[in-house]
């Protein structure tokens, strides 16, 4: 296995709505800070995959439009995913991993402002069953909140907690959508309040890896990639168990995340109640500081705040912040798709 690391890393401040950007708009500032971050140019980038959504876009390839960013000259080695940023970045993994590439560049972005997020989202349903009947992401939020209240595993001033928690934790983070103290609010659908619910809104980010002395060139304290792995599971709802998530489990343990303790954790749960869920997957305890960027709870661009998880953990990295952290990304109602990587420092490693 080659040695592969987050060598940079950069996202857009996160607004509610970019109607005045266009998606090329929204991601050229960004393509030019992570570029700029390790000195490479274009030409220098060995392979470049995106993760966006043509749901959102509501265009069939609305990536190539993305195209325009990266820049037409030179021809470059191109591959894209209709998943969060996430699973793109395992995609441009293991392309260095064959040994094709020794540097990738992986973008996403998200315009969830011009449409209803809440009902674009239910067309990933089962078209035959759950689909017709049209329950939006929210209503589904609900049913696994409601059944960890139901199971004791939590209740609604333990949502609260969270919710506040992470938007305290984002009043250190510039590019946060929602920042500070934020009320509970009405309930959007019992037990879900305002406050245990994603902010809507647009972004983008980007990262590049690199491989092994190339990484140690271009970054002065890479966040080596010491394991990644993800899992699905069942389409179905009515087959699920909402209150596990057996799927996050097995992707912690075959990137290698209980071999030894981490110190931070950037956690994809856009909805209080998925926190729950998470961190007992993970394992994790009151020893472990989760989600410092303030996490989908201070800002959730869709198709992007996956890859923003592993960027954060890489930056607190870099910054010497972390030693070992884990970021996690997930896709699909009630954490249907779950990746997870484990990230260290040099030092951490030797």
């Amino acid at each position: 296995m080659r040695d592969v690391a987050i060598v940079a890393f950069a996202q857009t401040d996160h607004l509610r709505r970019t109607d005045e950007l266009s998606e090329v708009e929204m991601l050229m500032p960004v393509l030019h800070e992570v570029l700029d971050a390790t000195g490479l140019r274009a030409r220098d980038i060995g392979f470049t995959c995106s993760g966006s959504s043509d749901y959102l876009a509501g265009r069939a390839f609305s990536f190539t439009m993305a195209l325009d960013g990266v820049g037409a000259h030179p021809p470059i080695s191109e591959s894209h995913v209709e998943m969060d940023g996430a699973w793109a970045l395992y995609e441009a993994w293991v392309k260095i991993q064959t040994g094709e590439a020794d540097t990738a560049l992986v973008y996403s972005y998200g315009k969830s402002s011009p449409g209803e997020v809440r009902d674009v989202l239910t067309r990933q349903l089962d078209p035959y069953y759950v689909g017709p009947l049209w329950p939006d992401s929210v209503a589904l939020a609900a049913l696994q909140a409601q059944a960890l209240i139901d199971s004791g595993e939590t209740d609604g001033a333990a949502l609260a907690a969270i919710a506040a928690r992470n938007r305290t934790a984002a009043a250190d983070n510039p590019h946060a959508r929602i920042a500070g103290p934020v009320p509970a609010g009405e309930y959007v659908v019992q037990p879900l309040r305002t406050g245990d619910c994603p902010p809507v809104g647009d972004g983008a980010a980007a990262v590049i890896l690199a491989a092994d002395d190339t990484a140690r060139a271009l970054c002065p304290r890479p966040a080596w990639i010491r394991g990644i792995d993800h899992r699905i599971e069942p389409h179905s709802l009515g087959v699920r168990e909402l209150t596990e998530s057996p799927s996050t489990r097995l992707a912690a343990e075959h990137a290698g995340v209980f071999e030894r303790p981490v110190d931070t954790a950037e956690l994809h749960a856009p909805f209080t109640s998925q926190e729950v869920v998470l961190r007992k997957a993970l394992g994790l305890d009151g020893s472990v500081t989760v989600n410092p960027s303030g996490g989908a709870l201070a800002a959730n661009p869709v198709m992007a705040a996956g890859l923003i998880r592993l960027g954060e953990a890489a930056a607190r990295i870099h910054r010497g912040e972390s030693d070992r952290a884990l970021a996690h990304a997930t896709s699909g109602p009630c954490l249907q798709q779950n990746l997870v990587a484990v990230l260290e420092g040099e030092s951490a490693h030797a």
